[in-house]
């Protein structure tokens, strides 16, 4: 029995009253910028790569999203943070996951987190004139070690052991400067980067929400904690409130045996 005998051949192909849009060669641009913004960092210590972002995503005055993801896994032993255009950062992305597959399964090793970032930005770059907004850390561990590289939809590409990218990004790097080092230990580089993307998302109006945690050792990357941004920062506040306390008492006993 054919289709057309079940609905009736006298059945309207769509409801009487709803017109359908004009036909349209091209989709319209908006008239106006869309804002958007995001606090991500990352950077290198002897144990591995640890990364964190905040979780809210915006565009313009609108909160779309307060508990996105935008850390996005690309294999075992990588992941990549997204800023910039969400759409444009998970297509590309997805693409370069492919590519990579595509690469291990032909030479039977995946390339290394260098290779990675090059292969991204050759292809960024051959599209740097349409319109396209990424910025993303490929944070990974391959045969060099702990490995961090930025690349940006130009075909920039720049390695190194800090970054943060984002509207949050300024107030990110004013902490990370005074207190990152390589040797820092596992426990004390997490809190760091957490302290981080919270004081961003205090000063930033983009960023917010909560705060994930990764960790990219050499078994491979892990999600240590997601957490909300306010109690992180109410918590920096309290413990910095205990540390003045305990400054305060140790001043007065010293003061109080010269005295003596």
């Amino acid at each position: 029995m054919a289709l057309q005998d079940i609905l009736g051949t006298n059945r309207p192909s769509r409801p009487p009253g709803w017109p359908l849009p004009p036909p349209s060669k091209m989709v319209a641009t908006a008239p106006f910028s869309l804002s958007h913004g995001t606090t991500t960092l990352a950077f290198r210590c002897s144990h591995g790569v640890v990364v964190a972002a905040d979780t809210r995503s915006s565009c313009k005055g609108l909160i779309c999203d307060p508990a996105s993801r935008k850390v996005i896994t690309l294999h075992q032993h990588l992941i990549a943070t997204t800023s910039g255009t969400s759409a444009d950062c998970a297509a590309w992305l997805r693409v370069l996951r492919c590519s990579l597959r595509l690469r291990h399964l032909h030479e039977g090793q995946q390339p290394s987190v260098a290779g990675a970032a090059k292969l991204l930005a050759g292809l960024l770059r051959a599209c740097h004139s349409k319109d396209i907004c990424v910025a993303t850390l490929l944070c990974g561990w391959d045969h060099t070690g702990p490995s961090l590289h930025y690349v940006y939809s130009d075909g920039t590409h720049l390695s190194g052991d800090v970054f943060s990218v984002g509207s949050g990004s300024p107030y990110a790097y004013a902490v990370l400067d005074g207190a990152y080092h390589y040797n820092l230990p596992v426990a004390e580089a997490f809190a760091l980067a957490r302290q981080a993307v919270a004081h961003a998302a205090r000063r930033d109006a983009y960023s917010g929400g909560s705060v994930d945690l990764y960790h990219v050792q050499q078994s491979g990357w892990i999600c240590v904690s997601r957490e909300d941004v306010g109690q992180v920062y109410q918590a920096l506040g309290e413990t910095a409130e205990r540390e003045g306390i305990r400054e305060e008492e140790e001043s007065g006993k010293t003061q109080t045996g010269l005295n003596r």
